[in-house]
């Protein structure tokens, strides 16, 4: 008869060989067609997010407790997701795996609980949230208890939503309803050729409107990162993915009452940014790569661009000034000259309603020609969608500063956190042009009727052009009138942002009480 210590022994091994088939999976052959596809496994994926040696699994032994269609047959431990928590760069994140070796990855009961409880102390905890998906969906041999469970995780992300950061990496298949959950969240990752998102497959679509598609070319990395806008960011391969998931959580605080890690860097926070003069031409309408402007303003030059292949037209950026995280909010004259149109004003509003909710401040470069014009902008509804860009900055309350660098024409100016819709501080070159509209379009409509009846039409026109500027557009007009706070150097672009910043720091706003505002949709 065994001793009480060999008894103990007994079950610690055991419970040491049932964590360790847990992991490796009870087919080789899966694990071995998991690889085979240039996917990790679950426990690898984790292994790549966490800290080494931090991880720490929750309800690992977890079976379903369903029945039928062979069910009964297979249950193995884990139920096909991997949750639990552990560090990244020494912070607490939570985070759960779906495991495609066991069902493919498919959500059943016992797999959604699993889920919903790691949710559940994520927010309790107050830190961060990582899902790494890869599965095909709702267990099907489950029916509604499936079903019933991707509605908790819809409730969970929501409530969570603007509580704790939230990212969703894209390993794998996502279809169905299961996209929702991705959408939701605040950064979506994706790895092209091996992970799809889309509410119905291409066998739908083909049957349903006789167009033939590819999984990617449906709803591939690359098509939701520069098409759709529904991914912020598309890599080649897994590793180098979750390895700047790690990059985005470092730049994040851990909850929405807590403030971003600072990081002291050696880039001393007054230097002069001299190379300004040369990157930024003076004539409004040649073009140049804001991303160069950031490049120089920012920390040893370092910035995280969100959706960078996605509405090309404006940037937004996580960076650092001074160790401290900001958000930059930027036209960009490189690409359709800066202009605003409906993906740009989405794209930015959802940007500063994150930083927004994570108390991270705002800073705008501005140099934006208006609004694109045009038929399909007008019928797919500019208006609304354009007016998103406007309640985000109306509505956050977090240090914003706003910079005109070159141009600011009509309502586009208005939009870019002006500052009559609450920005702390506005700034500006003395390269700036602040006005309804460019002086060529103000002279042609308001001297229209003179211009038509002169001799010379051109040369009056010339002449218009030169006093609309002369009179409206120069760069001190918005100074005098309380409009814009400075004209600065723009050599010390760098120095005046970090020190307003450091005062804004204390910054204390409240909005009006009520349930929820009522956003353009």
């Amino acid at each position: 008869m065994p001793t009480a210590d060999n008894t103990i022994v007994s079950r610690i091994d055991e419970l040491t060989e049932i964590k360790e088939t847990a992991r490796l999976g009870t087919d080789p052959a899966a694990t071995e067609r998991q690889h085979a596809k240039g996917k990790l496994t679950a426990h690898e994926r984790i292994a790549l997010l966490l800290d080494k040696g931090s991880f720490n699994e929750v309800e690992p032994l977890r079976r379903h407790r369903a029945s039928g269609f062979g069910l009964e047959d297979k249950k193995p431990h884990g139920d096909g997701v991997v949750t639990g928590w552990g560090k990244v760069h020494g912070r607490t994140v939570f985070a759960y795996a779906h495991d495609f070796r066991v069902f493919g990855g498919a959500l059943g009961e016992a797999h959604a609980q699993k889920i919903h409880k790691i949710m559940d102390l994520a927010e309790a905890a107050g830190a961060p949230l990582v899902s790494l998906n890869d599965g095909a969906g709702a267990r099907i041999q489950e029916g509604v208890s499936a079903l019933a469970g991707y509605g908790g995780i819809f409730q969970r992300n929501t409530r969570a939503s603007g509580v704790i950061p939230q990212i969703s990496v894209m390993l794998g298949p996502c279809a169905g309803g299961a996209a929702y959950s991705p959408a939701l969240t605040d950064f979506v990752f994706m790895v092209r050729e091996t992970s799809q998102m889309f509410i119905t497959g291409p066998d739908v679509v083909k049957a349903v409107t006789g167009e033939e598609i590819s999984q990617n070319g449906l709803g591939g990395a690359d098509v939701h990162s520069t098409v759709s806008g529904v991914s912020h960011f598309a890599y080649d391969n897994e590793e180098h993915c979750i390895e700047d998931v790690r990059y985005l959580l470092s730049l994040l605080p851990a909850n929405n009452r807590e403030l971003s890690p600072v990081e002291r860097s050696g880039d001393p926070a007054d230097r002069l940014t001299n190379a300004l003069l040369d990157l930024v031409p003076a004539e409004p309408g040649q073009a140049y790569d804001i991303r160069k402007v950031i490049e120089e303003i920012v920390d040893d030059g370092e910035y995280f661009e969100v959706h960078p292949a996605w509405a090309t037209n404006i940037v937004c950026a996580l960076t650092r000034l001074d160790g401290h995280v900001v958000g930059i909010v930027a036209n960009q004259p490189a690409s359709m000259a800066g202009v605003l149109d409906i993906e740009a004003s989405e794209k930015a509003a959802r940007f500063v309603q994150f930083c927004d909710a994570f108390n991270i401040p705002l800073v705008t470069l501005v140099d934006v020609p208006g609004f694109l014009p045009g038929v399909d902008q007008e019928h797919n509804g500019i208006i609304r969608r354009g007016a998103k860009l406007l309640y985000a900055y109306c509505n956050a309350t977090v240090p914003r500063i706003s910079l005109v660098l070159r141009k600011a024409y009509g309502g586009a100016y208005i939009v870019m956190d002006s500052r009559s819709i609450g920005a702390d501080l506005a700034l500006a070159w003395p390269t700036n042009e602040i006005a309804v509209m460019g002086a060529e379009g103000a002279a042609n409509v308001v001297f229209r009727r003179e211009i038509n009846a002169a001799e010379d039409p051109e040369a009056v026109r010339q002449q218009r052009i030169t006093e609309y500027k002369d009179e409206l557009m120069h760069p001190y007009y918005a100074a005098e009138r309380g409009l814009i706070d400075d004209v600065i150097d723009p050599r010390e672009t760098r120095s005046v942002l970090i020190r307003s910043l450091e005062m804004l720091r204390t910054k204390q706003a409240d909005l009006p009480s009520r349930k929820h505002g009522n956003p353009p949709q």
